[in-house]
C-alpha cells in the first residue's frame, strides 16, 4: 500500500516513523505546506519515506489511502478533498473546529461512501480495551460513576490556543469519546465550569486552563471529567470506573505522577510520565496499523467519523454550559444542528 502522509509537524513526525514500520505500508509519500519540512520529516524517517512537492503533488502521486496529520484548521478541507478522490483516510482529531465544518467533511465521506477513521488513541490502549471488556461483560456490576482525569504537565504555547478549539475540545473530547466507547451509553445532560488562573493567553484567547464537568448517560450514570494544562506533577490520564461489584482504574501505574498523603503510602514516581506521544505510543501504533487494515479492506472501520461527531457534541454542550453556566443537553446542539 501506498499512503500519502500530509502533515509534518510534531505528531506528523511520530506517526511517519510508526507507519514505515507498519506491516503493509510498502511507500509513506509526504507532502507539507511547507516543501522543506515535508523533506527533512522523510529524511530522518528514511526506509520507506519519501517527499513530495506540495500536498497537491500527494493527491497526483495515485496513492492508496491518506493520513491527515496536518494543521487542524486544514482537516475538514484535506478530508473532503480525500473523499473526493475516493481514498480511505485517517485523520487526527478533531475533523474541525467548529460543527458546520465537522458537518461538512462527514457529509462528504458519506456522500463518496469512502472511509474515514478519526485519531481517538485511546481505544487502542491495553488499559482501556481491559476495562471495556469488563464493563461490557458485567464483571463490574451496574456502573454508578466515572470519573475522568486528563492533566498536561505544562501549557502548550500561546499561539496554540486559537488553533485548539479551547480546553474542552481539544483535552476533554477524549474523555467523552472513552465514556461513550467503554460503556456504550450516551450523554444526555452536561454541566460545565472552567478557570483560567494561569497566563494571561488564556484569558485572552477566550479560554481556560482548567475545566470540569459532570455528565448524566442515558441510563443514570454519573461522570465526572476534568482537565488543566497546569499539573506540574506530569501528565496524567486516568478513567475510574466504580460499579455495584467493583472497580478499575485506567491509566495508575508505576509512572502515574502522583503521591500517597498517607503514612507509608507510595511516592511520587521518579520518571512521571511527560506528554501524550510517550503515555500512548503503543496506542497510537495499534490504531495506525488498524487504519491500515482498514484501508486495505481487511478489517472494519475502529472509530468513524460519526463517532468523532457525538464526542463533539458532548464538547459543544459542555463549552456552552461553561460559558452559561446552566446545564445544557448534547440533544439541544444536535437540533440546533438539523442532525
Amino acid at each position: 500500500m501506498r499512503i500519502g502522509f500530509l502533515g509534518a509537524g510534531r505528531i506528523g513526525s511520530f506517526h511517519a516513523a510508526a507507519l514505515t514500520a507498519t506491516d503493509g505500508v510498502d511507500e509513506l509519500l509526504i507532502g507539507d505546506a511547507d516543501p522543506a519540512r515535508a523533506a527533512g520529516l522523510a529524511e530522518r524517517v528514511g526506509g520507506r519515506a519519501r517527499a513530495a512537492a506540495s500536498v497537491d503533488a500527494v493527491f497526483a502521486a495515485g496513492v492508496d489511502a491518506v493520513v491527515i496529520a496536518a494543521a487542524t484548521a486544514a482537516h475538514a478541507d484535506l478530508i473532503v478533498r480525500a473523499a473526493d478522490a475516493g481514498l480511505p483516510a485517517y485523520c487526527e482529531k478533531p475533523i474541525a473546529l467548529d460543527l458546520p465544518g465537522t458537518l461538512r467533511a462527514l457529509r462528504a465521506v458519506e456522500a463518496a461512501g469512502t472511509l474515514l477513521q478519526m485519531g481517538f488513541q485511546r481505544r487502542f490502549d491495553a488499559g482501556y480495551l481491559a476495562a471495556r471488556e469488563a464493563v461490557r461483560a458485567g464483571r463490574l456490576g451496574r456502573l454508578h460513576t466515572i470519573r475522568a482525569v486528563t492533566s498536561d504537565a505544562a501549557p502548550p504555547p500561546a499561539e496554540f490556543l486559537p488553533l485548539s478549539g479551547g480546553l474542552i475540545r481539544d483535552c476533554l473530547v477524549h474523555d467523552f469519546d472513552a465514556v461513550r466507547w467503554l460503556t456504550g451509553r450516551e450523554v444526555v445532560e452536561t454541566y460545565a465550569r472552567g478557570s483560567a488562573n494561569g497566563a494571561e493567553f488564556f484569558r485572552a484567547a477566550g479560554d481556560v486552563d482548567t475545566a470540569a464537568a459532570l455528565l448524566t448517560l442515558d441510563d443514570g450514570t454519573l461522570v465526572t471529567a476534568t482537565a488543566t494544562r497546569y499539573n506540574g506533577a506530569g501528565y496524567d490520564v486516568r478513567t475510574e470506573l466504580a460499579g455495584e461489584r467493583g472497580q478499575l482504574v485506567v491509566g495508575l501505574d508505576a509512572r502515574t505522577p502522583f503521591a500517597s498523603a498517607e503514612p507509608g503510602g507510595p511516592a511520587a514516581p521518579a520518571h512521571p510520565w511527560g506528554g501524550f506521544l510517550e503515555r500512548f505510543e503503543a496506542a497510537y501504533r495499534a490504531e495506525l496499523a488498524a487504519f491500515v487494515r482498514a484501508a486495505a479492506g481487511e478489517a472494519p472501520n475502529p472509530c468513524s467519523g460519526r463517532e468523532a461527531l457525538h464526542a463533539l457534541l458532548v464538547a459543544e454542550a459542555c463549552e456552552r454550559s461553561r460559558r452559561t453556566g446552566r446545564p445544557v443537553a448534547p440533544a439541544e446542539i444536535a437540533a440546533e444542528a438539523s442532525l
